[in-house]
């Protein structure tokens, strides 16, 4: 074993899992008109998003007649914990098997979602089922929103090289549909409404040894005055999603420097990047990422596949592209990068012998 593989942190598998309702995008957008054209006077000129926004399915945690129920704070609050709950098991139970390994050989878990508020935490919470020791050291992070899946993987990375020889499970599980907001008559509404979905994935860190990749180094760049991008707001009925500035704009106009220079701190050169696995945050978000990133229109396929086939669940959507990416074979070189609330691009690169 080279000794840049045994201070480095492998990952060693990807797991991921969905809840058990299937949502089709037309049957969101027939919903959103009845729920929506007769009390909003600029439907008609938001209703496009539904078939521009590159989804044809979703999955959610409840059927879609509960979504248009008169929902509080409490009664969502609680959809979350339930289902989240049973979605750490499943994304989390995956990872460990791929990886050989059992929950009693979790040393430290990292949980990542900002969907909903669990105390104590949800690792905690499933604990017993899952069978983590009593010892096990417990990071749950908050407020990371879909960059939560790359900056949770750096943080794992970051507690495994703390720790060499240690095991360090990352969860991100998101409920967004909890968000969904009936009582809302705007147009960052409309835009969550079609846009976002549900799931959790999991990742299995441990330095040396081999796996998927070995993780190279990781950053984050944090743009000032840009609170205003993406965030929740929190009333009595729950989170309301912010989008008060367009992002694919904002993306494309800003993103590819921030990467460049996350890269050159790295020390990973540009031009050594073989394939950018990218957080689809939306059709027009995956084409601003392709111009700004300086790749070919069409070549961040996987991307535009994951937000087809489940649309955008937040942190643990570019765990799936990463997953889609390691069962075809992972090339020398993967930067992973994300995009959050702050607003901040999260990147971490991952290496293998390829």
């Amino acid at each position: 074993m080279s000794t840049e593989s045994s201070r480095s942190a492998a990952l060693l598998s990807i797991g991921h899992a969905v809840p058990p309702h299937r949502l089709l995008q037309s049957d969101a957008s027939d919903a959103a008109r009845r729920i929506f054209a007769h009390r909003y006077s600029a439907f008609e000129r938001m209703a496009p998003v539904f078939t521009t926004a590159g989804i044809r399915t979703r999955y959610t945690v409840r059927p879609l007649d509960w979504y248009f129920s008169d929902l509080d704070w409490p009664e969502r609050n609680a959809a979350y914990l339930d289902s989240a709950q049973q979605l750490f098991v499943d994304a989390a139970s995956r990872a460990l098997a791929d990886a050989a390994c059992a929950a009693s050989d979790v040393d430290t878990i990292v949980t990542v979602s900002s969907t909903g508020i669990a105390t104590p935490s949800l690792e905690a919470r499933v604990a017993g089922v899952m069978g983590f020791r009593p010892d096990v050291e417990r990071v749950p992070v908050f407020g990371l929103g879909c960059a939560g899946g790359v900056t949770g993987l750096a943080i794992a990375d970051r507690l495994a090289r703390a720790r060499p020889g240690a095991t360090v499970l990352l969860v991100a599980i998101e409920i967004c549909t909890a968000a969904f907001r009936m009582d809302q008559l705007t147009s960052a509404n409309m835009v969550a409404t079609a846009l976002f979905g549900d799931g959790a994935a999991a990742a299995v860190v441990r330095t040396g040894g081999a796996g998927l990749a070995r993780i190279e180094g990781a950053g984050e760049h944090l743009w000032p005055d840009s609170l205003d991008i993406m965030g929740w707001k929190v009333d009595p009925t729950g989170f309301g999603v912010i989008f008060d500035r367009a992002i694919p704009p904002f993306a494309e106009d800003h993103v590819g420097a921030a990467v460049d220079g996350i890269l050159s701190r790295i020390g990973v050169a540009r031009e050594a990047v073989d394939r950018f696995a990218c957080h689809p945050g939306g059709a027009k978000v995956i084409t601003a990422l392709e111009a700004t990133l300086r790749l070919e229109q069409g070549a961040l396929d996987h991307e535009r596949a994951v937000l087809e086939d489940y649309g955008n669940m937040s942190a643990p959507t570019v765990l799936f592209v990463l997953d889609r990416l390691a069962r075809r074979g992972l090339p020398k070189r993967t930067v992973m990068t994300a995009l959050g609330p702050g607003f901040t691009c999260s990147c971490l690169s991952l290496a293998t012998a390829a």
